[in-house]
């Protein structure tokens, strides 16, 4: 018995999610945990479900993720990435321009700055005493 899984990877801030997505009966587990469990609060929540309700597909597909690095911003905006990726992939007409209208498609850029030498931080430097 083969599983016929759709994987793809979702990428944001230094988080990074494997997502694999299949016709099924709504579960979804993160680090082989529950959603809501895994995510505390609402926000990350649905940041991490926006595909699925997008496409009103919430209960009719199986998504297991593996997530790791960063923080629970980053992570449920790596998941929310690899689920629209997925769903493209499973179904590229239905799915693809309802993702790109809602911004779903779109790997959002931003890192954190390096820390530079000579300063305290990426940009603050140590106090100036003219005398």
């Amino acid at each position: 018995m083969s599983i016929a899984y759709t994987t793809a990877t979702g990428r944001r801030k230094s988080s990074v999610a494997q997502v694999r997505v299949r016709p099924g009966t709504g579960t979804f587990l993160v680090n082989k945990r529950e959603v809501a469990e895994y995510f505390p609060g609402a926000e990350w929540l649905r940041t991490a479900e926006a595909p699925l309700l997008a496409v009103d597909k919430r209960k009719a597909f199986d998504v297991h993720v593996s997530v790791n690095g960063g923080g629970l911003t980053g992570q449920a905006g790596a998941i929310s990435l690899g689920i629209a990726r997925a769903l493209v992939e499973i179904d590229v007409e239905a799915h693809k321009a309802v993702m790109r209208q809602g911004g779903m498609l779109t790997r959002d850029s931003r890192m954190k700055e390096r820390k530079k030498y000579g300063r305290r931080g990426a940009r603050r430097s140590f106090q100036f005493s003219k005398r």
